[in-house]
């Protein structure tokens, strides 16, 4: 696939590894969003005054020396995308997602299937256990095809369950939906049985998007982190049914943390302590109708505007 070379850098950055570590790749990608940047860092250097930035400056200064094994890795994942039909959008790409780019722990890079857009700004992740009672899956595709009504890009991580709801439900009312992956663009699809819905996505005009290695196979730390860039490439979350284990209870967190909208379906929040508590310390919003979310979940355009001026910045070292 075609990469500029600083794009290439910036993946030779993220591959740099001083035995089992690795630079932290939020703060890669929190830094490295000019070529100025990139040079700074390629030259041994963090531009960003912090704790985390402290502690990851010896493992960068370790691992430059090898950076001839870290380009290797980098040309090898790429030739994986290509034969994928991936493509590739980083933190230095005006293209990279408003949203996204507006929360602290952004990957600094995305391979992608189908193209992002524009209009993904205006956007809702609906999520929820893979373990979903009748209800649940009823409740997740009523409120995706209700947002498809309104516009509203509808994003979800794949999993079974929710996930397959929301996206399928969007899929059969003609909208758009983003898959968020938990495994490289270029590894087999999970779930398996989930194959078929993938490749549905891409063909009816959607996305599947991964912040992983192309070649990436699931682990059970990449969900977690999956859930991340959920959360941060829209506006909301929408959380139909989740225990106290689910990850999408651990959604619900981040979302709150980025500042983002977090919606909790009534039935959730009438049934599950967590979710009560949300509510009650006025961290969520319990939802009775679409109304509720879309009365909420902000301005696209405003959403826009902020992400080019955070890259802006970047662009003249301030």
């Amino acid at each position: 696939m075609t990469a500029t070379p600083q794009q290439q850098e910036l993946l030779t950055i993220c591959a740099l590894r001083a035995g089992s570590k690795s630079v932290d790749w939020s703060l890669i990608a929190r830094t490295c969003q000019s070529p100025e940047a990139l040079q700074v860092v390629l030259g041994g250097d963090i531009p960003e005054d912090s704790a985390v930035a402290r502690k990851n400056l010896p493992v960068l200064r370790e691992a430059l020396p090898l950076i001839d094994d870290a380009r290797a890795r980098v040309t090898a994942e790429l030739e994986a995308a290509e034969k994928a039909g991936a493509r590739l959008v980083t933190v230095l790409d005006p293209t990279y997602p408003a949203n996204l780019r507006l929360v602290p722990n952004l990957p600094p890079f995305l391979f992608h299937l189908g193209n992002l857009e524009e209009r993904d700004a205006r956007s809702a992740a609906i999520v929820g256990t893979r373990n979903a009672s009748e209800d649940g899956m009823l409740r997740a595709a009523r409120m995706a095809r209700l947002l498809v009504d309104e516009d509203v890009v509808i994003f979800s991580g794949l999993a079974k369950g929710i996930d397959t709801a929301a996206h399928t439900a969007t899929l059969d009312a003609s909208g758009r939906t983003v898959a968020v992956m938990g495994t490289g663009i270029a590894a087999k699809i999970y779930p398996a049985q989930n194959k078929g819905l993938a490749a549905r996505i891409v063909a009816e005009g959607g996305a599947l998007v991964s912040q992983f290695w192309p070649t990436s196979a699931p682990a059970t730390w990449t969900f977690p982190r999956r859930n991340v860039v959920t959360s941060g490439s829209t506006m909301g979350s929408i959380v139909i049914e989740a225990s106290s284990t689910s990850g999408a209870k651990m959604q619900a967190r981040i979302a709150h943390e980025h500042g983002k909208q977090v919606f909790l379906i009534k039935s959730l929040a009438t049934s599950e302590p967590w979710a009560a508590k949300m509510v009650a310390d006025g961290k969520a919003i319990e939802v009775g109708k679409v109304d509720d979310v879309l009365a909420r979940l902000g301005n696209a355009k405003r959403v826009q505007q902020a992400a080019q001026q955070r890259l802006q910045l970047a662009l003249v070292g301030l």
